[in-house]
């Protein structure tokens, strides 16, 4: 039913606007007592074998939304609801920002795919913040504030700013995310370059230990899936040599070249990042080199072309701890979440592993 509703629907609408039509509904749904408990209900069953812990944080499964959906903190109880395990909110920016010009979203519906230029449009760190504060929570749920360069903030200034967020920001964060992977503000993808990404995340880290002192936030660092192998190896040392908690592997990516696309090509030549099943290869490739530089030392999320359950699995034996998806969300609808974990807990039972955390790096390990 889902599926027809979108393409009599949502595929007649402007995309960004219906993204905003389908979270209005998710967050009344969130608001109503019955409704909520009906949804969760059918929508976010829970699977004891499923359960996961990550830098420290237990939660009812691996499986989480990513960043980009939820910029402002205004529906995580309403996609806990729908059976996420986690919720990355943002990029939160330091100052707000509307982002920029539309049209700035579009569907590469026979690809599975997005393409978004949307260029971190949220109210900025404080009004993130003061929301975050009074929020009083419905459901439990692990909530990651990710966080990005202000686009008007000049490069050489940028550890300020992304500091000013961590300090408005880490008390309501259970970990902390530094985005410096997005193709959508110039010049933020030269702070995966060492040399800057090291005093930026040494900052950060400062930050949030002299804002937060009742508890160490953990600490996340999100890359491009276009970053050359040697410079995800340089990436994986230093997330090592600064004790950092993970590496979220992987964002958007500016690729269009062997991708398999078939939309139109005055789609496929729109400008921004890529998402959806085109990026899944390459993410997936990206996260075995992490895992087979890094091991256990640092947990890894994976993201990037999730679809279903078998997509999961395979994130998990190539080292993931935690999956995270956005676009299939648009493609699949409400039981998204739902359908991702009951196939994964299939999936589990079927394995010769006992327990998820057995199954983390398995392909991996194999090949070492």
């Amino acid at each position: 039913m889902y599926k027809l509703f979108f393409r009599l629907v949502f595929t007649r609408m402007d995309p960004e606007e219906a993204h905003y039509l389908a979270f209005r509904w998710i967050r009344l749904a969130a608001r109503v007592p019955v409704l909520r408990t009906f949804v969760a209900a059918a929508l976010a069953p829970r699977y004891e074998e499923l359960r996961t812990e990550a830098f420290g944080l237990r939660m009812h499964g691996p499986f989480g939304l990513a960043a980009g959906f939820d910029k402002n903190a205004v529906a995580i109880d309403g996609m806990s609801m729908l059976g996420f395990d986690h919720v990355e909110i943002g990029t939160v920016t330091g100052e707000p920002q509307s982002g920029n010009p539309k049209k700035r979203l579009f569907r590469l519906v026979p690809d599975r795919a997005l393409i978004n230029r949307m260029g971190f449009n949220n109210e900025g760190s404080l009004a993130v913040a003061a929301r975050l504060a009074s929020r009083e929570a419905v459901f439990r749920t692990v909530v990651g504030v990710n966080i990005g360069k202000t686009k008007v903030v000049p490069e050489g200034e940028a550890v300020a700013d992304y500091v000013k967020s961590t300090e408005r920001l880490a008390e309501y964060a259970d970990y902390l995310v530094v985005n410096v992977s997005s193709p959508n503000t110039p010049g933020l993808r030269n702070l995966q370059a060492t040399e800057s990404l090291r005093p930026l995340l040494s900052a950060v880290r400062e930050a949030a230990d002299r804002t937060v002192t009742s508890r160490r936030v953990p600490l996340l660092v999100k890359i491009a899936p276009d970053l050359a192998d040697e410079d995800v190896d340089a990436v994986a040392d230093l997330a090592v040599e600064l004790g950092l908690d993970g590496i979220i592997a992987t964002n958007t990516t500016i690729a269009r070249e062997g991708l398999g696309l078939t939309s139109a090509p005055t789609l496929v030549k729109e400008t921004g990042g890529l998402s959806g099943a085109p990026l899944k290869a390459r993410s997936l490739e990206v996260l075995r080199r992490l895992y087979a530089r890094v091991g256990d030392r640092i947990t890894l999320v994976g993201v990037g072309g999730i679809e279903n359950a078998e997509d999961a699995w395979q994130r998990i034996l190539a080292g993931a701890t935690l999956v995270q998806g956005y676009s299939a969300f648009v493609y699949e609808g409400p039981f998204y979440a739902r359908d991702l974990h009951k196939g994964l807990a299939a999936r589990l039972r079927t394995s010769p592993y006992a327990t998820l955390a057995d199954a983390v790096g398995a392909d991996v390990r194999k090949t070492v």
